[in-house]
């Protein structure tokens, strides 16, 4: 009698049961979920870059605020100069003007000065172009390939991997995504790691670009361009092609989801059996993409 009551009490539990593990369920199949909110966007009326979140961004944003002092002292140094000029300098006070016509030890100065001004800009700056050029050991390499609309990523370490990613029409988005910055697929990799990327293109010039991470390659027919980039921390980070390559040259959001090593292990698992029959792209983007054209082949 105990026994049955337990299993009694026990089919009682089972449709709650069954509906708080609805969502868990649903989600299974996806090992990694894009959250709404991107951890890093541009946002209205922005006047600064945004805030790094890689390593490549910091050492870009520490090379630009160094010119910046230099490009301020120099203005600033202009600026006296030429109020003394005004005010020292006028037919007032000469009214018969100097006929000197050369200054040697002036005319070397501002000759020698602005060289060495530049080469103390050259020296970090092609160290950042070095920096920027690859990773010594990287995690993961991604093949970014651009085409007229859409980009298309490849995982060549990771087995059959190979997905496109289209735009998400404004009318399908969700609440706190980005109109014309919410991709229909993100690229997967793991925070905290070197990821290589290598930028090419199937049809005219693209611009892979995502100001948060410090990436900014073209994607050039027949070149193979590669970066690196590691995101500091997990979350969502959002760019787009800033390379004006047709009519839908807006419409080329990338994203790029940064999860936990063990969430990428997972998803690498999804992606195997989700793309294993990638499908051709389609020949009329118009139900995927929102009234997208057909790519130019």
């Amino acid at each position: 009698m105990i026994v049955l009551k337990r299993f009694t009490g026990a089919l009682r539990l089972l449709p709650l049961t069954l509906l708080l593990a609805g969502p868990a369920l649903a989600q299974s199949a996806d090992p990694v979920h894009e959250p709404a909110v991107p951890t890093a966007a541009p946002h209205p009326w922005e006047l600064l870059m945004q805030t790094p979140e890689s390593p490549v961004q910091h050492a870009i944003e520490n090379l630009h605020n160094f010119v910046l002092i230099i490009i301020l002292a120099i203005t600033a140094l202009v600026g006296v100069l030429l109020v003394v000029v005004l005010t020292r300098f006028n037919a007032k006070r000469h009214p018969v003007p100097s006929r000197t016509s050369h200054n040697t030890p002036l005319e070397v100065a501002w000759t020698l000065i602005p060289a060495l001004i530049l080469v103390v800009i050259a020296i970090p700056s092609f160290k950042l172009v070095f920096y920027e050029d690859h990773a010594s050991h990287p995690a993961l390499t991604v093949q970014v390939t651009g085409h007229q609309w859409y980009w298309e990523y490849s995982y060549p370490g990771e087995g059959k991997i190979d997905f496109s990613s289209y735009i998400v029409p404004s009318k399908d988005l969700k609440p706190g995504q980005r109109r014309l910055l919410t991709a229909s697929a993100p690229m997967v990799v793991p925070a905290g790691e070197d990821i290589q990327v290598l930028t090419t293109s199937s049809d005219v010039i693209h611009s892979f670009f995502v100001p948060s991470l410090g990436l900014q390659r073209y994607a050039i027919p027949g070149r193979t361009i590669r970066t690196w980039f590691r995101a500091d921390k997990p979350g969502l980070y959002v760019g787009e092609c800033n390379q004006i390559c047709g009519t839908n040259h807006s419409r080329m959001p990338i994203n790029i989801l940064a999860v936990t090593p063990k969430q990428f292990q997972a998803w690498v698992v999804y992606a195997k059996k989700q793309y294993a029959d990638n499908a051709p792209v389609p020949t009329n983007l118009t139900a995927s993409a929102g009234g997208v054209p057909a790519p130019v082949r």
